[in-house]
């Protein structure tokens, strides 16, 4: 739980590689949850995973097969095949997780922080190697984009 200093930058970048090398904040213990004691609101909550004790796992993010919300309805001069999401899936590797996740059975439910609703595969994972299947993500945006 932090809450971050006034005038002071909020991260700390390298250079060449633009990865974040630093983030400057308070802890404030008494602020978990996203309270405190004396009143005050906590804007943000920092998420993270250690890199060093952390392993490295396979996420697939799933969305839409489809671009339209009726695909056999496709625009003139296309058919159905032409409104195929081309980014239905997306393949992470090397994404950094929990080490109690490394020996999840596989069908292991859970949800990652601000990412959604994950399983482990069922044909896929194996023993100390599970790889994660988004099944359903926090906000739904077909809406909106369909509006």
């Amino acid at each position: 739980m932090g809450i971050f200093l006034p005038n002071v930058p909020v991260l700390k970048k390298d250079e060449l590689t633009g990865d974040v090398t630093e983030v400057y904040c308070e802890y404030d213990p008494a602020s978990k949850g996203g309270n405190s004691p004396d009143g005050r609101k906590v804007k943000g909550t920092i998420h993270w995973v250690s890199a060093k004790h952390s392993f490295d796992a396979e996420v697939r993010l799933y969305d839409r097969l489809f671009d339209h919300v009726d695909p056999n309805r496709p625009d003139e001069g296309k058919d159905w095949l032409d409104n195929l999401n081309p980014n239905s899936l997306t393949v992470l590797s090397n994404c950094k997780m929990e080490p109690y996740l490394k020996e999840v059975e596989p069908g292991f439910k859970c949800q990652f922080e601000r990412l959604g609703y994950f399983c482990a595969d069922i044909k896929e994972s194996t023993p100390g190697k599970p790889v994660f299947n988004r099944t359903v993500t926090l906000r739904d945006n077909w809406a909106k984009t369909n509006k």
